[in-house]
């Protein structure tokens, strides 16, 4: 089979669309045949040197893929070959065939195309995991969401919306129609605009109950002013920085939370355990269209050197889709 490799580390022009040996399910795997993959951050920073995979995962790019099941391994009930699904993965996505742990498997939503699933198991994971299960969004709240033009935060818009919640987002101005239609309530260009000011303005001073943040350490203490008292702030990236400074005095007198997660690293009886919590509670949403896949674009698996550029510019507007066919 091909997949993507990564000889050494460095730029775009670093992954290389090249045969490598076909994978065979283990016990409790199955094998799928991937139709498509999406592009992550984490992958661009897997590309760099910067986040390798987990032991025993592949060592190619990918986590999360659609295709079809084309064989089971050992200890594996409840999945059939020729069954379309879609997976989260801790690496192997960008290749034309991956084993896949049974519990990370998921069927293909009713009405969702085969294809643009593949758009769907990371962010939901993800999602779900830390503003539903960890910061306990409800009806009624206010969710901030920070990067809401990408896959994450398009998906964590139509969520927060689909339960009820107001949904604050910082993004590009370019992207704000587009995040309105999603469910957004209020778009805030965090180029031009203090978003501390504005959640506290749409709020009536109040504040955002639950924060999901990519940026980590350059947003850290302006995160900790916007949180309402009791809010709780998710974060689930470090694109501005691994270190800040918390206002712990901030913190008690909002008598506020600061959880910081990582998926990919996650045991598999954990990362099990989010696949069925969104199997059970996200899937019918995206059954009934309240959530849906946002897909900029699809690109062939050979063009991933051009599909990481784009996302490294942030011009996309939620997931760029890899694919094999």
């Amino acid at each position: 089979m091909r997949a993507i490799t990564v000889p050494e580390p460095g730029g775009p022009d670093a992954l290389v669309w090249t045969e490598v040996p076909d994978p065979a399910p283990g016990s409790g795997e199955v094998l799928v045949d991937v139709r498509a993959s999406a592009v992550n951050r984490a992958d661009l920073l897997q590309r760099q040197g910067h986040y390798p995979p987990p032991p025993g995962a592949p060592a190619y790019p990918g986590l999360e893929c659609s295709g079809v099941v084309s064989a089971i391994g050992p200890d594996v009930t409840g999945w059939q070959v020729g069954q379309e699904v879609c997976a989260l993965l801790a690496g192997g996505g960008y290749a034309e065939r991956v084993a896949v742990p049974a519990g990370q498997l998921l069927p293909v939503p009713a009405g969702v195309d085969p294809v643009d699933a593949a758009a769907l198991p990371e962010v939901a994971c993800t999602v779900w995991s830390n503003v539903v299960r960890l910061a306990g969004l409800r009806a009624g709240e206010t969710l901030l969401v920070h990067g809401g033009g990408s896959g994450i935060g398009t998906f964590a818009i139509q969520l927060g919306a689909a339960l009820g919640a107001t949904v604050l987002t910082t993004a590009r101005s370019a992207k704000h129609d587009r995040l309105r239609e999603l469910g957004a309530t209020q778009v805030i260009d965090y180029r031009e605009q203090d978003f501390v000011d504005e959640v506290r303005g749409a709020t009536d001073g109040r504040g955002a109950d639950v924060i999901l943040d990519i940026m980590g350490a350059s947003y850290l203490g302006r995160n900790v002013a916007a949180l309402a008292t009791g809010g709780r702030l998710a974060v689930i990236g470090l694109q501005g920085g691994r270190k800040g400074e918390l206002d712990l005095g901030a913190l008690l007198t909002k008598r506020a939370t600061v959880t910081a997660t990582s998926l990919r690293s996650r045991p598999l009886d954990e990362k099990a355990a989010i696949v069925r919590g969104v199997r059970d509670e996200v899937w019918p949403l995206v059954e009934a269209g309240k959530v849906r896949p946002i897909v900029d674009r699809r690109m062939p698996m050979a063009e991933a050197a051009a599909a990481h550029e784009l996302v490294e510019r942030s011009h996309h507007l939620g997931k760029v889709l890899l694919t094999t066919g």
